[in-house]
């Protein structure tokens, strides 16, 4: 498997932006509810989201050696009105921009601190390339608008998530993370629509001392299959396992566990 670039980890995040830019634009009510995170409204989600690209952009820019408090990011709230869709996609798009520019300026190798044990700045373009693929889900689930996302970056998506979980499960105290074990039990992800370039199917291994994972086909305990974009979207808790287009075949019981102590991050 050949992870994204870091040139096309940043076009990507122009491209998220954008796309999410106009969902804020198109008349979408932001005060609703966004059903995949119903704590916040869609225009919560999008100053999180915005706020987490500048205080991204901020770390890189500055090569930070040290975690920097979100507060002290500028204009890392939004706008001060709210309600307001034209300044909060302005907002929203300046903060693509200065995330990408530094990024850019920066390369995949300058050293910046990071939660996740790869201190570069290489970690910050792919982690924010799926952090914003993500939530621009989540808010195209809100305004009901449709969802696609190019196959390499679901695919990329999916094997960021695992190592996530396998470097909380190893490094963290999160006991929910602790509990994702097992003696050989094992999840496989089979994406249906995707050529066999992008092998796009994963088994991932509850072992004894924790996840292991790698793609490829192969029998499991239980199998999540459907549209690699559809697999992407259950597999962050974003459909409904019985949701249209994936179906699980096996043990369902053990993905449904996976999927309750998979939810940091």
């Amino acid at each position: 498997m050949t992870r994204l670039a870091h040139a096309r980890c940043c076009d990507e995040i122009a491209l998220q932006v954008e796309q999410l830019k106009a969902v804020v634009t198109s008349g979408a009510d932001l005060s609703a509810t966004v059903p995949t995170c119903p704590d916040w409204t869609l225009e919560q989600l999008v100053r999180h989201t915005g706020g987490a690209l500048r205080w991204a952009g901020l770390l890189v820019r500055t090569r930070a050696q040290e975690s920097v408090p979100v507060d002290q990011v500028p204009d890392g709230r939004g706008p001060a009105v709210r309600g307001d869709a034209a300044a909060l996609g302005a907002w929203l798009a300046d903060s693509g921009k200065l995330l990408v520019g530094a990024l850019r300026e920066a390369g995949p190798d300058a050293g910046v601190w990071s939660w996740a044990g790869v201190p570069d700045a290489g970690f910050w373009a792919r982690r924010m390339t799926h952090e914003i693929t993500v939530h621009r889900a989540d808010a195209a689930l809100a305004a009901g608008h449709p969802y696609e996302v190019a196959g390499e970056v679901a695919a990329d998506a999916i094997d960021e998530w695992l190592d996530i979980v396998r470097f909380v499960q190893r490094t963290a105290p999160h006991e929910a993370a602790r509990e994702l074990r097992g003696s050989g039990s094992s999840i496989h992800l089979h994406a249906t629509d995707a050529g066999p370039e992008l092998n796009a199917e994963w088994i991932v291994e509850l072992t004894e001392e924790g996840v292991a994972w790698r793609r490829g086909h192969e029998k499991a305990t239980v199998a999540l299959r459907g549209p690699l974009t559809s697999v992407l979207l259950a597999f962050y808790r974003r459909l409904p396992l019985d949701g249209a287009g994936v179906e699980v075949l096996g043990e369902r019981e053990l993905l449904e566990f996976w999927l309750e102590r998979a939810t940091f991050g």
